[in-house]
């Protein structure tokens, strides 16, 4: 990348010239651009430090660029539509599942409807939280340059539940307290039938 460098005089004087018999394409939409206070060469913004030296071959510090928020951000980002009071028990766990599902070892074509029939059956008997384990799922990313995702049951399940048929019997999801999963698993707190 190429360093910005200010102009010597005579290369200032022959920009000006080509600067005057130039004409803006739109002129309905000129708008100058606020003119920014020159800074005498080496001089530094204040309100950044410098960044450190970098080589060849060396590892960059911090996490790594992901745009898409994390899975934990996501589900916290609905709304809560249960009783807060028992929001704040189920998600320190002090209220127990009654009934759970393993999808451990499952592709996604044969967890798919073992966890429509396990809802869909566990909201006919009128429970109303239940547990949906998925696993925290398996580090397949070998540093290519496209990545790959941690846990594909774990990035799925939440959606399968928010769609038809389980969405209109699901009133909320949370990610599971420790002693039940953590973040390999899922409470789902059903409707009332």
């Amino acid at each position: 990348m190429a360093r910005r460098r200010t102009l010597r005089p005579e290369e200032e004087e022959l920009w000006q010239a080509v600067a005057r018999t130039a004409h803006a394409m739109h002129p309905a939409r000129r708008n100058p651009a606020p003119q920014q206070p020159e800074q005498p060469p080496g001089a530094q913004k204040a309100d950044r430090p410098p960044l450190p030296d970098f080589a060849i071959g060396t590892k960059t510090a911090g996490r790594p660029h992901d745009i898409a928020p994390t899975l934990r951000e996501q589900i916290a980002a609905h709304p809560l539509k249960m009783d807060a009071r028992q929001f704040a028990r189920m998600s320190r766990g002090k209220l127990s599942p009654e009934a759970r599902i393993d999808l451990h070892g499952m592709t996604l074509a044969e967890a798919h409807p073992e966890l429509v029939h396990f809802i869909l059956d566990s909201h006919r008997r009128g429970m109303r939280l239940v547990l949906v384990i998925t696993g925290k799922g398996k580090v397949r990313d070998e540093g290519g340059p496209i990545p790959t995702r941690t846990g594909v049951l774990r990035h799925q399940v939440p959606q399968w539940l928010r769609l038809p048929p389980l969405g209109p019997l699901v009133q909320q999801v949370a990610e599971a307290h420790l002693k039940h999963g953590g973040m390999g698993a899922y409470y789902v707190y059903l409707r009332r039938r």
